[in-house]
């Protein structure tokens, strides 16, 4: 179900959020030349779903951008990170661009802490994959928490 799609009319770029209800996930798809302001809008529109939704898992697929990505991690640690967590978000998969070090060399190292994990990836096979994974690892948690069906 799409969520939100915007459309830079400059140049066709953009941003399109989907809320994989069959893998139960959010899917963000950036395609084209993202220039700062249309990435801080479209992590705030991530934010303004997640209010509604509380979904734990996103896959970030960058790998239809061009150029350089986004040049704010700090933002993302300090602000986008706290704000998404508090919101419900646990396992960011982050797909790369194609042929791109610049992603893997930005985001490496940036953490936000033990409650929200962030994984590179070179394709979304891979980030699909590593999502169901850790949707797998955390549903016998779920299962035994009290007043679950399955609590003692």
């Amino acid at each position: 179900m799409r969520i939100s799609k915007h459309v830079d009319q400059r140049d066709g770029s953009s941003c399109e959020l989907i809320l994989d209800e069959t893998n139960k996930w959010l899917h963000a798809i950036w395609l084209g030349y993202i220039d700062p302001q249309e990435a801080y809008n479209g992590a705030s529109r991530f934010l303004t779903a997640m209010q509604e939704l509380h979904c734990p898992y996103l896959l970030n697929d960058n790998s239809q951008l061009q150029g350089p990505w986004f040049d704010s991690v700090e933002w993302l640690r300090t602000v986008w990170g706290p704000q998404a967590q508090q919101l419900g978000l646990r396992c960011i998969a982050h797909v790369v661009q194609p042929q791109d070090l610049s992603d893997e060399a930005t985001l490496a190292p940036l953490s936000f802490g033990p409650e929200l994990q962030l994984q590179l990836f070179d394709d979304v096979v891979s980030a699909q994959d590593w999502l169901r994974a850790q949707q797998a690892a955390q549903a016998p948690v779920a299962a035994a928490q009290p007043g679950s069906a399955t609590a003692n």
